[in-house]
């Protein structure tokens, strides 16, 4: 608006000038249009509560109901863990990677818009790339714990958050991403190892997250067989699929390769990628 306006009094000016040496005076300026100001972001949709308050819990887009003609949009929501629990900094100062640069490079090169659930334990170790990761519009982040311990049991071996401290791991979490610069972040939450039982729900409640969990198992835990994982993903992807995959070197060495594969084939048959937030958009 600041700069609307100087050039409509410069203009004002410029017109008085020529009058005064003589010359034909120009036909009045109209005024400057007024120029909206930029519209507030959007607020990323969230499911109501369930009963008595419990964190509700989102794992795919519905197929039926939603706004008309979307639900069975051929839309598909890829999702990304990048775990590190708070215990493996030693082996991270060892030299074992628990990021994945090239897989987020590539969905970059490919244009797909992710959804990353970061723990905050990751964020504090590979700080400058969460923050890429978090100002980038392609992807968003959002909470996978601060420590990467479960929140029931059992849970493939995972050391127990207690009760009483489920809901500050998740606002530990969101403190850690934004002392890294992250912006696009969120209000989902996936539970470590996907496990979780009533008491996590009525727990988490005071986080008011949505939790975010899936109905796409893309097997790349520990896998060393790209083909493999893409094709568990082509063969159970369906309109609005949520598929979970790993950003974690170390534990998923695969994934890379599988996405090369996966994003090409899902599109030539007129898949659409979104992030978790488009996916949830239509859900009641």
């Amino acid at each position: 608006m600041r700069k609307t306006t100087t050039l409509a009094v410069a203009c004002v000016l410029t017109g008085a000038a020529l009058a005064g040496c003589g010359g034909p005076a120009p036909a009045p300026e109209p005024p400057p249009a007024s120029i909206p100001a930029p519209a507030a972001p959007e607020k990323p949709p969230t499911m109501a509560p369930g009963p008595a308050g419990r964190t509700p819990v989102f794992e795919r887009r519905p197929t039926s109901g939603g706004a008309a003609g979307r639900a069975a949009e051929k839309v598909v929501a890829l999702t990304f863990d990048a775990d590190m629990t708070a215990d493996q900094g030693p082996r991270a100062a060892g030299g074992e990677r628990f990021d994945n640069p090239e897989l987020i490079a590539l969905l970059r090169r490919l244009k797909v818009p992710s959804t990353v659930f970061m723990t905050g334990r990751w964020a504090e170790e590979y700080r400058a790339q969460a923050k890429a990761i978090g100002t980038d519009p392609l992807f968003e982040i959002a909470n996978h714990s601060y420590s990467h311990h479960a929140f029931s049991s059992p849970c493939y071996g995972l050391p127990v958050v207690g009760k009483d401290t489920m809901a500050r791991e998740v606002e530990r979490a969101f403190a850690a991403f934004r002392r890294a610069g992250a912006r696009n972040v969120v209000p989902y939450f996936r539970f470590p190892g996907g496990c979780y039982d009533d008491t996590a729900l009525r727990a988490l409640a005071p986080a008011g997250v949505t939790a975010v969990q899936w109905d796409v198992v893309s097997g790349d835990a520990f896998a060393t067989d790209a083909d493999a994982v893409a094709e568990q993903v082509l063969d159970g992807v369906r309109p609005g699929s949520l598929v979970v995959m790993h950003c974690t070197r170390s534990a998923a060495p695969a994934t890379e390769a599988a996405v090369r594969r996966i994003v090409p084939e899902l599109r030539e048959r007129g898949y659409r990628f979104v992030k978790v937030s488009e996916l949830m958009a239509d859900s009641p």
